[in-house]
């Protein structure tokens, strides 16, 4: 029997994993649970948070509106509440231009590095 050690295959992450995952402290994901009730880790024995591959999500579209591009907790409550799929498209968006801004960071580092 093989042990899988892929982390994408988790079922549950710890509020800790997820705040590193973010970079931001335990206690705003706190907070952010009851601003948006979308969030809702499952809670194991002692109250320990449990978050799935949808609470991440969620968290990650929170995360783009508040933290990336800064918008205040209740315009990013209403953008939810409004658009879903537009946040979702957004962020993946946002995403995608990242990797594409990195990816030409390389190229030109490259082409700097190049004998003439």
């Amino acid at each position: 029997m093989s042990l899988n050690t892929d982390k994408d295959l988790k079922k549950y992450y710890s509020i800790g994993e997820v705040a590193r995952r973010f970079g931001v402290a335990e206690s705003l994901l706190r907070y952010w649970e009851r601003q948006f009730p979308t969030i809702k880790p499952r809670r194991a024995g002692r109250g320990v948070r449990q978050y799935t591959a949808e609470d991440i999500e969620e968290i990650g579209l929170i995360y783009n509106m508040v933290k990336v591009r800064g918008m205040k907790i209740a315009a990013a409550q209403k953008s939810l509440l409004k658009g879903r799929r537009k946040a979702r498209r957004t962020k993946d968006l946002y995403t995608r231009l990242l990797e594409i801004r990195a990816e030409l960071v390389s190229i030109r580092k490259e082409l700097d590095d190049a004998p003439v």
